[in-house]
């Protein structure tokens, strides 16, 4: 077991350290700070405990977002938003047009829903249940892992792209895109100016930390086999947290033991 773990997080690595980024242009010849070079030092290796807390309302969350209540929670099957507090009591449910939901994002009074069956897209709801805005992905659509937003902005794990993508949520521009190649991208985080993503493959799961100015990877977590499976991602206060959807491409359907709950995640 031990082998595959380290096959895994040894494969993560040299694919994350492959791509050239998209904030690293070359001026006058040189390449700007950022840009990682065929002599790249591998990225660091941080463990983690998690902690199980409660299950989500309906048994399937998939994506999550903070709130000043407590903590959103996006469900699979039905992609309702649900939001709880801290202990895993229902507060309230928002109804979403949203299809097989994978991401999602709080903020600007609405809810950011990202579908990941078609229609696809990213849906913007309102806290009435209201669809406003229904808008496919910038540059090729598809379907997406992972929806955060910060100060106006939309970051999407596209899948199609295959990078992390800064959308104005307004104007719907894409402004920036971190290149990812991972066999699994899911849920991401804002830290502090950097961006946590969920990863992983048939061998386990981790987590990868990209400079949100340059996308520039920093550093890696690495799940042990006991943990549970992670689909999304938030941060607060201190402490990263993630969901088990129970759902896992190639796995039988509540394979994990901790399917349904949401769980804390320390770095040690």
């Amino acid at each position: 077991m031990m082998t595959r773990r380290r096959e895994f997080m040894g494969s993560l690595a040299a694919g994350l350290l492959g791509p050239r980024l998209a904030g690293a242009q070359t001026q006058g010849g040189q390449e700007r700070s950022g840009s990682p070079s065929a002599n790249a030092a591998p990225l660091p290796i941080r463990k983690a405990k998690t902690k199980t807390l409660f299950k989500s309302p309906e048994g399937y969350p998939n994506a999550i977002a903070v709130a000043p209540e407590g903590l959103w929670i996006a469900e699979q099957k039905s992609d309702n938003a649900c939001l709880v507090d801290w202990n895993g009591k229902l507060l309230k449910t928002v109804k979403t047009e949203s299809k097989n939901t994978s991401g999602m994002g709080v903020g600007g009074g609405y809810i950011w829903m990202g579908a990941n069956a078609a229609p696809n897209g990213i849906f913007q709801t309102d806290m009435t249940s209201k669809t406003v805005t229904h808008r496919q992905v910038p540059l090729g659509g598809g379907g997406c892992h992972g929806v955060e937003y910060v100060d106006g902005k939309l970051w999407i794990a596209a899948l199609r792209l295959r990078g992390i993508l800064r959308v104005d949520a307004k104007t719907w521009e894409p402004e920036f895109l971190v290149p990812y190649s991972v066999p699994r991208a899911h849920g991401t985080a804002w830290v502090k100016d950097a961006i946590w993503m969920v990863i992983g493959n048939e061998q386990g799961a981790g987590l990868i930390k990209y400079d949100a100015a340059t996308g520039r990877p920093l550093e890696m977590v690495q799940f042990s086999e006991s943990d549970p499976d992670p689909h999304g991602l938030a941060w607060h206060d201190g402490a990263l947290y993630s969901c088990d959807a129970g759902i896992h491409p190639g796995w039988p359907e509540n394979k994990s033991p901790t399917h349904g709950y949401i769980f804390r995640i320390d770095l040690l």
